[in-house]
């Protein structure tokens, strides 16, 4: 009897050369390639290490798969920091042999080591394949609450009404949208809110607003979000709204393709935060409006995001706008 071929499988950070292996991995996993948004993810961490984590497992044939993660902190009024899982893959002929578990050991085993609180991901509820792998690893259901909005049914101010829905009362929620063009939407500025896109120099009136709702200092976590904005996400589509000139409220959001095995692009609210002192003034319907419409011109179809089960208050605002209980459900491994 010939002997079993013998895979010995190693760990390391994985690389901008590794690209081609990664596309070709997950086009067997996905149907179909997608070189884009793999290189998005390697050139940020290589331009921001510090915010990204992304490990290769190596064997005799070469790239045997590959993990990638996202550092998060101020997400969802968190203060502990996270990691994000956004991807796994494993080639064809190793998997089932544990290399997806030595990618998920050195993740955790980073995480300890650099003061992580814990691992999150979302995955949908009939994925039946990664659902069984999040709970061999150790994952459980969060207690947390994925929504989302067909962009085409999501709210649009047609009226002066804008001015006059209440906004969200709610401490400085994440959301990440920014798109570089003036604000020629014409039913936003009929409600005499004036949508635009964010900007880099936005940063300080940002910061006061957050720090009005939260009554913490985010200033690295934010000007990180900013940054994210500016310069890592497939499409920017991050606002500000302004009264009388003075920003009054802020989106952060982004449009991405891939994250969680999306094969189609989505656009995720990651922060959203209207001033106390415009609260029920419609801000918040205002940018939400402005949102929508520029997702619809990119033709992004569907906007997401993830907020505690416990958050009536922005709860109640986002299903005013036309979110919905999303199909995907969000999973948390602790750390610590």
């Amino acid at each position: 009897m010939p002997s079993a071929v013998r895979h010995e499988t190693s760990i390391r950070a994985l690389k901008q050369q590794d690209l081609d292996a990664v596309v070709a991995i997950d086009a067997a996993l996905e149907g179909r390639a997608r070189r884009a948004y793999f290189q998005r993810r390697l050139t940020a961490a290589l331009r921001q290490p510090e915010l990204h984590v992304q490990f290769a497992a190596t064997d005799a044939q070469g790239l045997a798969g590959y993990i990638l993660a996202r550092r998060t902190e101020g997400e969802f009024g968190r203060t502990l920091p996270a990691l994000r899982l956004e991807i796994v893959g494993v080639r064809a002929d190793r998997r089932g042999h544990g290399v997806g578990k030595q990618l998920m050991d050195a993740l955790i085993d980073y995480g300890r080591r650099h003061g992580v609180a814990e691992l999150r991901t979302a995955a949908a509820w009939n994925d039946h394949r990664m659902l069984a792998w999040l709970d061999a690893m150790g994952f459980a259901l969060a207690p947390n609450l994925v929504v989302e909005c067909v962009v085409g049914a999501g709210y649009q101010a047609e009226r002066n009404d804008a001015m006059e829905l209440p906004a969200a009362q709610t401490p400085g929620h994440e959301v990440d949208y920014g798109a570089p063009e003036g604000n020629d939407f014409e039913r936003v500025e009929r409600a005499r809110c004036d949508v635009r896109a964010m900007r880099p120099e936005d940063l300080p009136q940002i910061l006061r607003i957050d720090r009005q709702i939260t009554g913490r200092d985010r200033r690295a976590y934010i000007a990180a979000k900013l940054d994210e904005a500016m310069d890592d996400s497939a499409i920017r589509v991050s606002l500000t709204a302004r009264l009388e000139g003075v920003i009054v409220g802020f989106v952060m959001a982004r449009a991405d393709l891939g994250d969680f095995g999306r094969t189609e692009p989505v656009a995720v609210l990651d922060t959203i935060g209207v001033d106390p002192a415009f609260e029920h003034h419609g801000v918040g319907h205002a940018m939400v409006s402005q949102l929508f419409a520029n997702l619809a011109a990119l033709h992004i179809d569907r906007v997401e995001t993830l907020l505690a089960r416990s958050d009536l208050a922005l709860l109640g605002f986002l299903y005013s706008t036309g979110f919905e209980p999303s199909q995907r459900l969000a999973f948390v491994r602790r750390l610590q």
